[in-house]
Formats: structure tokens, sequence, C-alpha cells
């Protein structure tokens, strides 16, 4: 079964799955983790399901949609998920978005927003602002130290013939 073309029916596919996610992120918080739930689906059957874990497995890149990511790379064998859909319960943090980029998802769709997020106590809200702003006035220092072998690891990227482009 393809992803439906008009919009009604899109809307109503749509909706099963944001369902799917938001109970997952409400069970998820009666089992030590947060309210995030997420899901990826292609041609409208599941592949993979995540839920928030980052306090319960003291992993700050535990969010549902990161370990939803994994977990259907694992399922399909492969780090592209192009052609599948992610259906978050809250907007994707900046790590979230861009583990959804790198994975090469065609579509994201969520249900709360980084507002909702920030009445929760979450930062989600506050990355994005930072994120507009000059690195300068960031709490955390970035530096860029060129050493003269920084290149290194890039060239013998581009030697090997063993390489997965990606």
């Amino acid at each position: 079964m393809s992803e439906p073309t008009d919009a009604a029916a899109l809307a109503a596919v749509d909706a099963k799955w944001l369902a799917r996610a938001v109970e997952l992120a409400t069970l998820n918080v009666a089992n030590a983790g947060g309210p995030f739930g997420a899901v990826i689906v292609r041609d409208g059957e599941l592949i993979a399901e995540g839920q928030n874990r980052v306090t319960a497995n003291l992993d700050p890149t535990a969010h549902a949609e990161v370990t939803a990511i994994r977990a259907a790379c694992q399922a399909v064998g492969d780090f592209s998920l192009a052609g599948m859909t992610l259906y978050t319960s809250c907007e994707p943090c900046p790590l979230c978005l861009s583990a959804s980029l790198w994975a090469r998802l065609d579509r994201v769709v969520f249900a709360a927003d980084r507002h909702d997020a920030a009445r929760g106590g979450f930062d989600d809200l506050e990355f994005y602002e930072l994120f507009a702003r000059d690195r300068s006035t960031w709490p955390m220092t970035i530096d860029s130290v060129r050493t003269p072998d920084a290149p290194a690891p890039f060239d013998a990227w581009l030697e090997s013939e063993a390489r997965t482009d990606y």
C-alpha cells in the first residue's frame, strides 16, 4: 500500500500514525522515559518505533526519533531510510531533525510543537533560538584548532575503495 495522494486520505493516515506516536510517548512516561514517541512507516507499514530513553538509559542522544531511526535502520539493513516517513509526538529538536536529514527520510510529521515542549520543561525552543545566534553568545565554547593532519581522515576516506558513500 503506497502513500495516499489526496489530502483527506493523507490526513487520515497521518492521524493514525501520530496517534501511535502520542500513545508511545504517553506510555513511556510511566516507564521512566520522557514524553516523546516516534514511529517510522514505509508504504503504510510500520518499520520501527522509538521512545525517549534519555534519563532511563543515561543517554542524551536517546530521543524517541533517534531510537526509532536506529531501530528502522537495523530493521531494513541500511543507513538510508529514503522512502519512509517519521511520525513523532512532538516537533523534532535540532538533534532529531539532523538525524532525520542524515537518515534521508522523505517526510517528518509531528503533533505537538516546540512551544508545547517548552511548557513541559524541555529545551527544544531554547536550542532553536540558540542556533540562530552567533556562536560567540553560546553558553558552550566552540573552538576550531586546525592541526596539520586535520584533513588526513578525509584523504584516507577518498582513497579507500571500500568506502560506502553516504
